[in-house]
């Protein structure tokens, strides 16, 4: 994106607005990491603490989550840089 025609007051606040939308997406990447993750592994409310079982389930769901998010990043990265090279200038 290209902020050179901005004044530099309106380069400050679209950098604030895109660092905000940044953190809301990686509030959501992590809000959802969370949920996905306890339901399908936590189990047993008997205890404070997670069993082996449960921890190891997390470790992998987290594991997995992460390389698909990052698979898709990448996958998104490769289709924008495509149409960027598409695009008449």
């Amino acid at each position: 994106m290209d902020l050179s025609a901005l004044s530099s007051t309106e380069q400050m606040q679209m950098q604030q607005i895109i660092e905000q939308k940044q953190m809301k997406d990686f509030m959501r990447l992590y809000s959802g990491l969370v949920e996905r993750c306890f339901q399908g592994c936590v189990n047993d409310f008997t205890s404070r603490a997670l069993t082996s079982k449960e921890t190891q389930c997390v470790s992998y769901c987290t594991q997995k989550f992460l390389k698909h998010s990052e698979r898709v990043g990448a996958r998104f990265a490769e289709e924008n840089a495509r149409l960027m090279g598409q695009q008449p200038q």
